[in-house]
């Protein structure tokens, strides 16, 4: 048994699954109802990264307020990121980077670089075309620009990424749409969906405190022999329809802990469930030749639509506002995160690239006047030399070179005007 941070026995996923599942929640909320696809851990990620930062007594927000959106001390999620920073998985590559303008370093953010993990690029504030490149390299691909846009008020850039490609060990079957059911809103408007091959893949039934019954499937990744005992699994969990979204994905959280296990916690038998039609399933019963215990066999099938999403969402307001004042007292903060996604007969990709920007604070609201000055009428002009050659005012240093009075102005040709 192995001890993570925190002092927690079962591992790193048990000291973290808590936390980001509640990020999660958060999340998910702020986005709302609709289609989407997000990464809570590539935005816990960087608050993790921004809780390594120095404390100040004098930003109590950059304490108390990030460790509320870590769902731990800022200590523990530290060591957490660096954790999984430090031994990346091979089929979810991740990446990490803290950036500064150079005019713009202070002793505090020298600090703050010397605490990241090794693996956490840190340097120049990238331009643009930079940033763009970066998400591209680290999201294999899939995402083509970087969230946020440079400006020259960005003072600070952090970034992480996240990324699979992965072939399901055992590809899926093809079914017809209808076998979704007569109740699915899909059934009519799609012709074919997924069938899980008779063996391969993982199903069941489970009954959770926040959705009541739910239907769980499983595809795992490929396995690769130069990465054993690393692995992908997807889960697709379904409730009730009328059950919150909110509730559906905190039943797949909880879920997801153990999904691996040769029992999954809350793992319903169905012969405690009733036969024929129900919202979620269709249970028969056959006779059939069978070892198992007592001669009660239990099979499970599942039928799922293949789909992809890519999305933009906005998280400046899930921690990030505390995360950027820890490293960097002072400054506004701006984040977004890209995702992308895409779940096939064949395998599964996505991809994630959260960018948060510490930009220099507003200045105080005041008046400006502008004033548009006119050479309208005859003027004078002075061309004068300027000699810093030898560190102070050189010999040439101010003397007036060509002198004019404008009394007879031109039109401005058309070369010059293109």
């Amino acid at each position: 048994m192995t001890t993570g941070p925190g002092g927690h026995s079962g591992g790193m996923s048990t000291t973290l699954h808590a936390p980001l599942s509640r990020y999660a929640a958060r999340l998910h909320a702020s986005v709302g109802d609709r289609h989407h696809v997000a990464s809570p851990l590539g935005a816990w990620l960087l608050l993790a990264l921004c809780a390594a930062a120095p404390r100040a007594a004098a930003d109590p927000d950059g304490e108390h307020g990030l460790a509320e959106f870590l769902g731990c001390d800022r200590a523990t999620a530290a060591r957490a990121a660096a954790a999984l920073l430090d031994a990346p998985h091979p089929l979810v590559p991740s990446a990490t980077a803290g950036w500064h303008r150079p005019d713009a370093d202070t002793a505090r953010l020298a600090a703050w670089r010397a605490v990241l993990p090794r693996a956490t690029d840190t340097g120049e504030l990238p331009d643009q075309a930079g940033l763009d490149a970066w998400a591209r390299e680290h999201s294999a691909g899939l995402i083509d620009r970087f969230p946020l846009t440079v400006s020259p008020e960005v003072v600070l850039a952090l970034a992480s990424a996240l990324a699979t490609r992965v072939s399901w060990a055992e590809p899926f079957d093809v079914a017809p749409a209808s076998a979704l059911g007569p109740a699915s809103p899909w059934a009519g408007r799609l012709t074919r969906v997924l069938r899980s091959p008779a063996h391969g893949h993982r199903a069941w039934i489970a009954a959770t405190p926040e959705a009541g019954d739910v239907a769980v499937h499983v595809a795992n990744a490929r396995p690769a022999p130069e990465h054993a005992g690393a692995g992908l699994s997807v889960l697709s969990v379904a409730a009730a329809p009328d059950v919150a979204p909110a509730d559906v994905l905190a039943a797949a959280y909880r879920i997801a802990a153990d999904a691996d296990a040769a029992e999954p916690a809350g793992r319903r038998s169905l012969f405690d469930l009733p036969l024929g039609e129900a919202p979620l399933w269709t249970l028969r019963e056959e006779v059939v030749h069978t070892h198992a215990r007592g001669g009660r066999e239990e099979r499970h099938a599942a039928v799922l639509p293949r789909w992809s999403a890519r999305n933009e969402h906005d998280v400046t307001d899930l921690g990030f506002r505390p995360a950027v004042a820890a490293v960097a007292p002072g400054l506004r903060a701006e984040a977004r995160q890209a995702t992308v996604a895409s779940y096939t007969r064949y395998g599964f990709e996505a991809a994630a690239v959260t960018g948060a920007f510490g930009l220099v604070s507003l200045p105080p609201e005041g008046v400006a006047r502008t004033a548009e000055l006119r050479f309208g009428h005859p003027y004078a002009v002075v061309a004068v030399a300027t000699d810093r050659r030898a560190g102070g005012a050189g010999p040439w240093h101010g003397v007036p070179v060509f002198s004019a009075w404008v009394a007879e102005p031109e039109d401005l040709p058309d070369s010059e005007a293109a």
